[in-house]
């Protein structure tokens, strides 16, 4: 079964770091591109955060993130991972990610709470 675990989120005052993971299973993870994405509250859209293609090439999508947050992944252990710096309060939300080709239905996500 083609299945994308996330993991990592939690609690963390503003300015702290988290680093979030992505566990691939069931398919052949290197080809394709991998994303993460925020949704900050239920009756808001899903936003794409970043981008990483299957050679390493990395896309941050938000300019609030841009220098905090860095994308990399790993192709040995199927893991994508989302390093997030100096967080803030508006970085709450859950995290999802997912592939590209051929998105696969939505995790669970990691819920990333930055509060003091």
């Amino acid at each position: 079964q083609e299945q994308l675990v996330e993991s990592g989120g939690g609690l963390v005052q503003p300015g702290g770091s988290l680093r979030l993971s992505c566990v691939a299973s069931g398919f052949t993870f290197s080809p394709y591109t991998m994303r993460w994405y925020r949704q900050q509250a239920p009756e808001k859209a899903r936003e794409l955060v970043a981008s990483i293609s299957s050679v390493g090439g990395t896309t941050i999508y938000l300019d609030s993130m841009k220098g905090r947050f860095t994308i990399s992944r790993d192709n040995a252990k199927n893991i994508t991972y989302l390093q997030m710096n100096n967080l803030k309060l508006e970085d709450t939300a859950v995290y999802y990610c997912n592939r590209i080709p051929a998105r696969l239905p939505w995790g669970q996500g990691t819920r990333v709470t930055v509060s003091s």
